[in-house]
């Protein structure tokens, strides 16, 4: 069972009213390193990725910079983070790559980010909200979880719940709808012990194991 227009409208209404501005919470200096935290932040949480870069953005900011690091100098620097050695050579051909084919610029389009070594769907919609304020949604485990458990939507996979966020959600809300449904997820709507008894959108919530 889904939500109506109405309620979905009412729903989205209502988080936007609730979260106040909404944005990631991963710290960047420009664009690209918008792009390496997005990628730095898989399987990882955007504190543990802000404390790390903290010490890197303020000498390392460029893909030319990265290239000249080098993959065992990147590996140093995030060795803290998960999945840091193949982390480490993304982050390493990504740059080559934005520095040899796209004069160091991101690419402001799906098309061209989803080519880049450790950018995947995810990460190319994060980048192409925050970065260039396109309406995208991009689908991670939190937006996956509430979204399927209010009723927006009833996707199998990341893409599905994609396609039909953007369906249903109003235009004029979709810049802000990832970081709404987001957000609500890591603080409300959690994956264990959702906290329904203080959600702001319990009786509009389709999620059948309410524990209210």
């Amino acid at each position: 069972m889904l939500l109506n227009k109405n309620k979905t409208f009412q729903l989205i209404k209502i988080l936007n009213k609730s979260i106040k501005n909404p944005k990631t919470s991963l710290k960047f200096r420009n664009k690209f390193t918008l792009l390496t935290s997005v990628v730095l932040s898989a399987q990882c949480t955007d504190v543990n990725v802000n404390n790390v870069t903290k010490n890197i953005y303020n000498k390392y900011y460029s893909p030319e910079h990265f290239v000249k690091l080098g993959i065992n100098k990147i590996k140093k620097l995030i060795k803290s983070i998960g999945l840091f050695n193949s982390k480490a050579k993304n982050l390493y051909y990504l740059s080559k790559i934005l520095l040899e084919k796209y004069n160091s610029k991101i690419p402001n389009n799906f098309e061209g980010l989803i080519l880049l070594p450790g950018v995947g769907r995810k990460t190319a919609n994060v980048v192409l909200n925050a970065a260039f304020n396109k309406p995208t949604v991009a689908v991670d485990t939190h937006v996956f979880r509430v979204s399927n458990r209010t009723g927006l939507t009833n996707g199998k996979n990341p893409e599905q719940v994609e396609n039909q966020l953007l369906k249903i959600i109003p235009k004029k809300h979709l810049k802000k709808a990832h970081h709404l449904i987001l957000l609500h997820g890591r603080y409300t709507c959690k994956a264990r012990n959702p906290l329904c008894k203080k959600c702001v959108i319990n009786k509009i919530c389709l999620y059948k194991e309410k524990n209210d």
